[in-house]
């Protein structure tokens, strides 16, 4: 998983050219948001929640070892087994060893970030295991032979037309994009005998609540139920980060986290599992597993990136994000797309092999704006582009640039002459107030850039003529 300069300019260029997968975006993105405004607008004192979740994430991360092994210690008595994974190897050597003992063929799936972070499907794969995605959005992604595009609605790139066709040719039928009802249906009844037959489910987990050594799961399909009771193994792959001390505080976390990600005041399946079925119980499990996975979240803590690790997974940023919206999921090449993902994946995947996801940004703040947890970060994508200066990761040509432009910036009579110049250069080519650039000259590709003014505001401000203006 890469994404260069080059790599994701590439995809992103594709991603715009693609007038299907454009209004894809527009209309999934479009709806999330929108019903997630309305549904914050009905919530009293949202603001004031906001504020106080903040403060727990923030105290649960300056504890979180404490708070880890309490939840261990609660899940431990609660008849399940917890394993630590210090990086993805580790996880998926837990996830093939519990299979090969029990000798699993056949996993189900539900929707899992993590499991996607380590790639834990492919990793089975080698030794002979099938994992089935189950949440109709992986499965369909899944059919396609590609990756989630989204934090919560992997599918969102692809239209019902294609989702139809995909799901067609998995059942040998010819299905109708305009008949939802059957088209659900046809999956429900392909995905049925799996849930059936399997040997082991996996899932990720909302959250980990240490009070009760319990895992969280929010889901609007009811698949994440099949695959946590009815095989005899479940495996849940959580991220260290996703632990909360209390119920009390839980209950905060859920109030936000359907209306962010979503819309929805709750999602319609909240599962609460605290180790195997007991005696009395009419279903579940004989077994559960609860993969703690670190791969590089411990390293965050007590960072200027800390913060990060606040992130509950509600996709909020990625519908307002305008270079998302445009871009896709895709072109990050990483489980976490939009402004988390500029972040988070350069965090835990590389920084080298993710260079351009901290550009990968309009520092609009519309992210900061709309998290559940007022996570900042447009600060953070400043921080990890002055890394980069220092690490001297930016192309050599594009950091001369920057450096050429530093320095003229820095200088007061040199800008003004630079500014003279350019003003002279531009003649040929301005137009209407911008400029006509050849395209491969043209750094915004297809937008015309505008024309320097005739005047610049500090001289206007000395002639007195903004004065007289207004």
């Amino acid at each position: 998983m890469t994404a260069t300069f080059s790599e994701f300019r590439r995809r992103a260029k594709s991603a715009i050219e693609d007038l299907r997968l454009q209004g894809a975006l527009d209309d999934g993105t479009g709806k999330l948001w929108e019903q997630r405004r309305l549904t914050f607008e009905e919530l009293p004192n949202s603001d004031a929640m906001r504020d106080h979740f903040k403060l727990i994430r923030s105290a649960t991360l300056r504890n979180l070892a404490e708070h880890l092994e309490t939840f261990e210690r609660n899940a431990t008595a609660a008849g399940a087994k917890v394993h630590w994974a210090r990086d993805g190897a580790d996880a998926c050597e837990i996830v093939l060893g519990i299979a090969q003992d029990h000798g699993v063929k056949l996993v189900t799936k539900s929707k899992s970030m993590v499991t996607e972070e380590i790639h834990l499907n492919e990793a089975l794969a080698d030794v002979g295991v099938q994992a089935i995605e189950t949440d109709l959005g992986e499965y369909i992604v899944q059919l396609a032979k590609e990756t989630p595009s989204h934090i919560i609605a992997p599918a969102i790139h692809k239209t019902r037309h294609q989702a139809a066709e995909l799901l067609s040719r998995e059942s040998g039928r010819s299905l109708s994009p305009d008949d939802l009802t059957t088209l659900t249906g046809e999956a429900r009844k392909l995905l049925r005998e799996r849930f059936l037959t399997a040997g082991m489910g996996v899932s990720g987990g909302n959250m980990l609540v240490a009070e009760t050594g319990s895992v969280v799961l929010v889901t609007n399909e009811g698949n994440a139920r099949m695959v946590t009771s009815v095989p005899p193994i479940h495996v849940a792959m959580v991220g260290i980060e996703k632990v909360v001390p209390t119920w009390d505080a839980a209950a905060i976390w859920l109030s936000l986290l359907a209306r962010s990600a979503s819309g929805q005041p709750l999602s319609i399946y909240t599962s609460v599992i605290s180790g195997p079925a007991r005696a009395e119980d009419p279903d579940g499990t004989g077994e559960v597993h609860i993969v703690l996975l670190d791969n590089g979240r411990s390293e965050l803590a007590g960072t200027k990136y800390e913060e990060v690790l606040q992130c509950i997974r509600c996709g909020a940023c990625l519908n307002v994000c305008p270079v998302y919206r445009e871009a896709g999921g895709h072109s990050y090449d990483s489980p976490y797309p939009g402004p988390i993902g500029a972040v988070v994946t350069p965090l835990l995947l590389g920084r080298e092999s993710h260079e351009a996801l901290p550009h990968a940004s309009s520092l609009c703040g519309a992210c900061k704006d709309v998290c559940p947890v007022r996570i900042d970060l447009p600060r953070m994508l400043l921080e990890l582009r002055a890394d980069q200066v220092e690490e001297k990761t930016v192309p050599w040509s594009e950091r001369k640039v920057e450096e050429t432009g530093a320095f003229v910036l820095k200088h007061e009579k040199l800008m003004r002459f630079m500014t003279k110049a350019a003003r002279l250069a531009q003649r040929p080519l301005a137009r209407n107030g911008r400029l006509r650039l050849p395209r491969r000259l043209n750094p915004a590709l297809e937008r015309q850039l505008p024309a320097l003014a005739k005047r610049s505001f500090r001289e206007m401000w000395k002639s007195g003529e903004l004065e007289e203006k207004r």
